[in-house]
């Protein structure tokens, strides 16, 4: 059984908060939750403060995607930057550069591929126990 939730959000700074509020909400609602459903939040605030940061295309909107399927959720983020994503070299001071090495120690796997007519999604799964 497939499970999916999605929603819409201004690509602004404001709304980083607002994905983690509303899969949290969707998590909760599909009975999801301690550490990995956590991990899942984690992700959808990482991915989608890169679609923030490098996706933001005037007039455009971001969406985040969760599927459930059985214990696997699939995170999506999708921005209108056909650009692919890429880890910064962080160094020990920069406060930058370090979401998409933390998604990849916190998914199960991640990757992107173009949507169409524009744009790119970028995926993660998590294993949720039990």
């Amino acid at each position: 059984m497939n499970t999916t939730w999605k929603m819409l959000f201004t690509p602004s700074a404001q709304s980083v908060r607002l994905v983690r509020a509303q899969v949290t909400k969707a998590l909760a609602g599909w009975g999801c939750c301690g550490g990995a459903a956590e991990d899942v939040v984690l992700i959808c605030s990482e991915l989608a403060t890169n679609a923030v940061q490098h996706g933001r295309t005037p007039g455009r909107l971001f969406m985040v995607r969760l599927t459930l399927r059985g214990r696997v959720c699939l995170v999506e983020v999708s921005d209108a930057i056909r650009v692919p994503p890429r880890e910064l070299a962080a160094g020990p001071e920069d406060e930058r550069g370090r979401g998409l090495r933390l998604v990849a120690e916190l998914a199960d796997g991640m990757g992107h591929h173009d949507r169409e007519p524009l744009g790119k999604t970028v995926w993660a799964r998590v294993t949720l126990p039990g």
